[in-house]
């Protein structure tokens, strides 16, 4: 078997882990663009491979996490997961083809940050328009509900539809502080409308959200024919 890659020894990791956070921490080192930075702390931090498992995710979010502290998200939704896992051939085969270069590796960098600089241009626009569409959904909802709960309606009615693709009794009663049973009339009520479908699962009642959840798949599914149109042409 070949081995493509040999992390640092354990008694490394711990320079050149301090070594990368000093890089993260301190943007005197270096006058470069975040988001190229970003590219180069994620290359580093999977190199050093500091964890026995685990390291590509935890790198993944140190990347949105630098995103933040930088300025540049306000909160930590720029999912790269999904374009990592996409293209995780191609992934591999940059970050290895820097380490195998040595020095001379301007060449392989630039790949590199252009590979990652593109996933987060794709995936920032993907999650614009998700959000978006969270946001009409939410609007056509609020319209329907007001009108029939009248003066009974709160905001805090429609968050709770949308915090999960489901809503439980419980999570009315909190949320809304009202009783069980008004909670569980007032779900039966959205049932009747077709925003929530109502499924029984042991002793609990669960309230799909079945347009959020169609909006989520819908949207796996433009992105995969995206990919399949691309992979032919």
């Amino acid at each position: 078997m070949r081995v493509f890659y040999t992390p640092p020894e354990p008694g490394e990791i711990n320079e050149l882990m301090g070594n990368l956070e000093a890089f993260i921490n301190d943007n005197s080192l270096v006058d470069i663009d975040p988001l190229v930075k970003m590219a180069i702390i994620h290359h580093q931090f999977e190199s050093i491979h500091p964890f026995y498992d685990g390291n590509g995710r935890t790198g993944r979010i140190i990347n949105v996490l630098y995103l933040v502290i930088s300025d540049l998200l306000d909160l930590p939704i720029l999912y790269l997961s999904r374009y990592i896992t996409h293209n995780k051939g191609e992934y591999y085969r940059l970050i290895q083809s820097i380490r195998d270069a040595g020095e001379n590796n301007a060449k392989q960098w630039e790949e590199w940050i252009l590979f990652l600089l593109k996933g987060v241009e794709e995936t920032a626009e993907e999650t614009i328009r998700l959000v978006k569409g969270i946001g009409e959904l939410m609007n056509k909802y609020k319209n329907i509900l007001r009108p029939i709960f009248g003066g009974r309606y709160k905001h805090e009615l429609l968050n709770n539809l949308f915090y999960h693709p489901y809503t439980k009794i419980e999570f009315i009663e909190r949320d809304m502080m009202v009783l069980r049973k008004t909670a569980a009339k007032y779900l039966d009520m959205i049932v009747d409308t077709g925003l929530l479908h109502k499924v029984k699962i042991g002793k609990t009642n669960y309230y799909i959200n079945t347009a959020l959840v169609n909006l989520f798949i819908n949207r796996a599914e433009v992105v995969a024919k995206v990919e399949s149109v691309e992979s032919v042409s």
